[in-house]
Formats: C-alpha cells, structure tokens, sequence
C-alpha cells in the first residue's frame, strides 16, 4: 500500500504526476478550493482584525471525505498545489483540513509536470509560505468587503444582483471612460500629399510622401495649402539628393508572460481570454500524448517572469541549429529582462520540452491545445533565435525646393522571422522595396495627388488592448484578467460588439455613480498601490491586517457618506419597450438581460411571466421553403442563422446570409469570413461561390 500522499488540484495533474511518482504514492485532487468564507454571510469579524471565519464548501463535501480518508493512513502528506499564492492558500487550508502539521517541510511546487519537473519539486519541499497565504487572504477578504458591502448598495440603487468588485469595477471604468472620450472626440481635418515616382533603372514605380520644406515639415491642415504646393509641384523637376543605405536589425519578442499570452491568443487565434487559460491549464497539467503517456507540456501558465533555465536554452539551441544551422543561433544566449513590479517566482511560459515540435504532439491534442501549444512553442523558439537583419534605404527627394521622404527595405537574413513574427493592435506601416537610387538622379512623376484624412477616435478596447493597459496601470494581476473580463460581460456592465468591447447602460450608470461617491475604489492608482501593498505583503514587508485596516476604516465612512447623499435617489435604468406584443395579457414586452443575455419579457412580471428570445432578421431567404432567416445563439453564445419555422424547416447555417441572390439558381447568398473566405450558395445542390479578394 502506498505510504505517501501528494494533494493537486486537478484529477489531470494528479493522473500524470502519479505516472512520475510510482507505486509509494498516492495521488489525489482537491479540485480546488475546499474551504472558503461563506456565501450567504460576510464571513469577516471586522471588530476584530479582520478574522475571517471560513467553512468547509457545501459541494466539496465528497472530496473531503475522500481526502481525509487518503490521509488517514499515510506516513507523509505533501501539498502540492499550483505554485502561486493561491495554490499556496489551497494547501495551507488543506493542511488546517488535514491536521497536517505547518511546522514540517510537506509543501512541494512543480515548474512543469514533465520526470525532471516532478522529481525536482519532490527533492525540495518546504514549510507552507505563511507570507503568501496572508497576501491571498487579504485579496480575498478585501474583495468580499467591497463586493458585499458595496454591492446592496448598488442593488438599492441601480438594479438588484449586480456586483461590484475591486478590480472590474475600475476595468469597467476604463472602458466606459474610453466610450466617453470616442463620443466626445472631435475629428481634425489633415492633408497628405504622395507622388508617385519613376527611376532610370526601372518600371515599377515607387510611392515618394511629402514631408516639407527646408529640412523642416510641414502639416498640411487644409485643401487650400495643399493645393498651393501641388501647384508648385505640377511642373517640376524630381531629382534624388540624398540616399542612406543601412542595415537595420529586428529582435525576436521574448517569450510568454501569461499577459503576453492572453494578448497574443486574442489576435492571432481569435481566443478569449478564459479560453487561452483553460487550454494553457490542460497544457500545463498533462495530455496524454502517444509514445510519452501523460505529460505537461508546458511551464506554469500563471507568471509575469522573462527568466528562461539554461536546460531550455541548450534544448531550444539544439533544435534551432538541427532545423535551421547555426547562423540561426545568436553568438550569445538570449537574456529578457523582466518588469520591476514581476514576481519571478518561476520561469516564461514555454515548452517543457523544447524538443517536441507542434507536429509530434498535434495528434494527441485538442484542437484548442495545439493552437495554443504551436503559438507557445513557436514563440519560446523564435525568442531564442538570431535577430533578422533587414537593408533599409531612405531617400530624400527635392521638387521646385519642397522635400519628398521615400523608404524602403529588402530582408538580408530572416532571422527569427522563419519562424515567427509578433502580431500588434496596430500593425506599423514598413516602407515596400525601393529600385536602385543614386544621388542627383532624375525621377519621372507619374502621379502626384493630395488626400483628405480626418483624425481618428481612439479605439474601442479589445479583450488584448484591455489586457495590456490593465498590466501596463498594474491593475489585478494577470492571472485575473480571464476572470475579470467573465465577470464584467456576465452582469452585462458591458458587452461585445464584434472583438470590441463596449459600455452598456447599466455599466455606464453604474460607473457614473461609482465615481460621485466611491472614487477610490474606482481609481486606477488607488488599485494598482493596493497591488504593491499584497506585493509587500508577500514578501513579508507589511502585515496583511494593517493594509485591510487602511483601507476599510476610511471606506466605512464613505460608505455611509453615499447612502445619506443618495437618500431618496434612484439611479434606475427604465425598460426598453418594443412592438412585440404579449400573446398572454397583450402588454407590449420589453428588454430585459440575464445571464445568457438579452431577452423579451412581459412587463406584467409576477403576474404574467412570459419571456421570449430575441431575434434579429436577416437578409435574403430560407433556400428549402422559402421563409425569413433569423439570426439565433447557440447554448454556448455563437451565432447562427435558421429558418423561422425550425424546427419543421431544417435550414441551419453558421455562415450569414447577405442581400444578394446566386446568379446561378436565384437562391440567397451565404458569406464565409477568414483566411479563405467566400462568397457561396446557400442552396447544397448548387456550385456557385467567389473569393472574398473578387470583391
């Protein structure tokens, strides 16, 4: 009978460390938390130094039994829990659970949960870091003194079941004050002016921008001074004053912090952020890939650090120089430096085993888990690899006294670049291949025009805009986000429109009277200073009950400064009434939203409690019966498009419908977005369809 107990979280991590450990252990999940403060109460003696008074949880009841029978006949426990603070809190609670003794060296933390990574971890345990555990437990007592003392109020105030929360209420901020300044941005009118331009040595012509007079630019604000030099330039001479030949070089991105990560996912593989993390956390805990059996495949998921051990160096160099050759290796070993603020508690988020190449491993995976594996794999080997060197030319060229700029490059070494390129929000516009240039040549204007442009609001947030400004302001940590962004669409403070997120009225209200009366916890330095001080508290530097007394003895009082502000104010959001008529007791219904979204109900609630489901109409008709097309949801909130009378008309299409009929049969058009998207017939027996790039 096995001798030992090791207690993870997951039963996917418990399977693959076990096949590590051998037969003198027992591995066993948690799955999870087991002990919490209570929902139905505060759970917080705040007269007494914040004692928090936790419970065993209800629907963990199993678990615990199985647990305390697992270790009820073992001659060593050990704790081994994702190694983050609140990982650190799950075993501390085990161990008061358990009866394990916190004096005894029974915690031990898995990197990666690869032979090497578990055999490490298991020759050095330690005593539970009581320091770690103070800081998740005032992150987690402040969070539920905010959440259930400042949330009835909200309820009185605005509507009932909202939250509010430490950490979304100032994202949903920051998202509502980016609405506001878009609404109140006001466009300036500029003008550019570009030639295109012909030289000696080729056919192709080139694009050559304005840029001033004299060495000094010039901004062209209105068409009348655009004109002027257009003028100016009509008849004459271009000729090449200048050329600078350089050799520009490109570094790879570091590898992934789980911020990076998120970012990254978003752009490249159209992922949310809480589905990156679900894929990274399977990833990390183990797969079952053929010929190797259960293994992580990749470094914890949950990090801010850039630090790489000089084992996955080596290996990634091994690969590096077997696929590509030794050019491809820089001639010494790349060091990123991490943040000032990074825990640095483990390594970047890279393969375990540099080794296995997406390819080997796409069989035994999901398809989210390659993804995600191909674009971490990718990521940790490029960041390893010799940076691209790129020819650059730059010429300046004159015109009856007034300067034209024209850049270009060509690659010399692509570096990293065969692998892997980081995507951005805003892609920078590089110059295209320039012809032959020298000095004093004369160049042949084939075309010179000027263009309006008007200044640009700034963007909406997306899911990995948002995650990047909440980690540059030092606002929750980034193992939060996932959770944050949930929460925030969840209780409809805001929602989705297309990959941008946007304030609803219940956010925008909410905000506004968040920021009338409780300004602090709305502010983004107050919130990113209270991440320093559970920083400070992990290090052991300050005492987690005086940072919460800091906080909460002012909070009280302005707790009760807003209801006495607010008394007799209602901040209350009036239902949206539309034309869609009550078949029950013919009130017309209105909009209400929940958990799965927005929906039609009888305003005559309790009384009448009929709800219906909102439906857009589309373009274009139903290709088997002829009827309209309605744009639904699926239970997992994806659209697609059905016949109005589905279920007795089968018609179904994940692609939408346009107002546009087949030339071919006269049936309606579908339109498939993406890498190869199309233009198609929605009727299966015919072969009409046209590529996107046709139109």
């Amino acid at each position: 009978m096995a001798k030992k107990l090791v207690i993870v979280e997951s039963p996917a991590k418990a399977k693959t460390i076990k096949k590590y450990l051998g037969r003198n252990y027992e591995v066993v999940a948690s799955m999870g938390h087991v002990r919490d403060l209570p929902k139905s109460r505060l759970g917080v003696d705040t007269e007494n130094d914040f004692a928090p008074k936790y419970i065993n949880i209800r629907k963990q009841s199993e678990t615990i039994k199985k647990l305390k029978a697992a270790a009820k006949d073992k001659d060593k426990i050990y704790l081994a829990t994702d190694p983050d603070r609140e990982g650190e809190a799950i075993s501390w609670h085990l161990a008061q659970l358990l009866g394990v003794d916190l004096n005894e060296k029974n915690r031990v933390t898995f990197n990666e949960i690869t032979k090497s990574g578990v055999k490490s971890g298991m020759a050095s345990p330690r005593k539970v870091n009581e320091a770690l555990v103070n800081s998740q437990q005032a992150r987690r007592i402040l969070d539920r003194l905010v959440g259930y003392k400042l949330s009835p109020f909200l309820w009185k105030k605005v509507k009932s079941g909202l939250s509010a929360g430490r950490v979304q209420s100032v994202t949903v901020r920051m998202i509502v004050d980016r609405e506001e300044e878009i609404r109140n941005f006001v466009p300036q009118e500029y003008w550019s002016i570009e030639a295109m331009l012909k030289a000696p040595s080729s056919d192709k012509p080139f694009v050559a921008k304005f840029y001033g007079k004299d060495g000094k630019k010039i901004d062209l604000h209105t068409k009348e001074e655009t004109d002027a030099i257009l003028a100016s330039v009509a008849h004459a001479d271009y000729q090449v004053m200048s050329v600078t030949n350089r050799v520009r070089q490109k570094s790879p991105a570091p590898p992934f912090t789980t911020s990076t990560m998120q970012q990254e996912a978003s752009r490249k593989l159209g992922f949310q952020a809480r589905r990156t993390m679900k894929a990274a956390q399977e990833l990390y805990e183990g797969v079952d890939v053929e010929g190797l059996g259960a293994i992580g495949l990749i470094t914890y998921m949950r990090t801010d650090s850039l630090r790489i051990s000089d084992e996955a160096k080596a290996a990634a160099a091994d690969y590096i120089e077997q696929t590509y050759g030794k050019a491809y290796i820089p001639q010494t070993p790349r060091v990123y430096k991490s943040k000032n603020n990074a825990q640095d508690a483990h390594e970047a988020i890279r393969p375990s085993l540099p080794e296995l190449s997406p390819d080997k491993v796409k069989a035994s995976l999901t398809s989210d888990q390659y993804k995600l594996y191909k674009l971490i794999w990718e990521r940790f080997i490029a960041s390893q690899m010799a940076s691209a060197l790129l020819d650059t030319v730059a010429a300046q060229i004159d015109a009856a006294g007034y300067m034209f700029k024209a850049s270009g490059f060509t690659v010399k070494f692509d570096g990293f670049t065969v692998l892997y390129t980081e995507s951005r929000d805003e892609e920078k516009e590089e110059g295209g291949v320039l012809p032959p240039l020298a000095e004093k040549d004369y160049l042949d204007p084939q075309d010179v025009k000027g263009s309006q442009h008007f200044t640009q609001p700034p963007p909406r947030y997306t899911e990995a805009s948002l995650i990047k400004e909440l980690e540059e302001n030092g606002i929750g940590r980034p193992s939060t986000y996932a959770a944050t962004i949930t929460t925030i669409l969840g209780r409809n403070y805001v929602e989705r429109e297309g990959k941008q997120l946007k304030p609803t009225e219940l956010g925008e209200v909410t905000t506004k009277l968040m920021k009338e009366h409780f300004e602090q916890i709305v502010d983004a330095d107050f919130t990113a200073n209270m991440e320093k001080d559970l920083d400070e508290i992990e290090d052991g530097d300050k005492s987690w009950t005086a940072v919460l007394h800091s906080f909460y003895d002012g909070f009280e009082e302005t707790l009760a400064k807003a209801e006495a502000e607010t008394e007799g104010k209602s901040y209350r959001i009036p239902d949206e009434e539309t034309d869609v008529v009550c078949e029950l007791c013919g009130r017309k219904m209105v909009i209400k939203s929940g958990r799965f979204g927005k929906f039609l109900a009888c305003p005559g609630y309790p009384e009448c409690k009929n709800t219906k489901r909102i439906v857009s109409e589309m373009p274009g008709e139903c290709p088997l019966c002829g009827s309209k097309i309605l744009e639904k949801k699926s239970k997992k909130g994806k659209k697609f498009y059905g016949c109005e009378k589905n279920p007795e008309c089968s018609f179904l299409s994940w692609d939408p419908p346009i107002a546009e009929h087949c030339p071919q049969c006269g049936k309606t058009l579908l339109k498939k977005s993406g890498r190869n998207g199309k233009i198609y017939c929605s009727n299966e027996s015919c072969s009409y369809e046209r590529g996107l790039k046709d139109e």
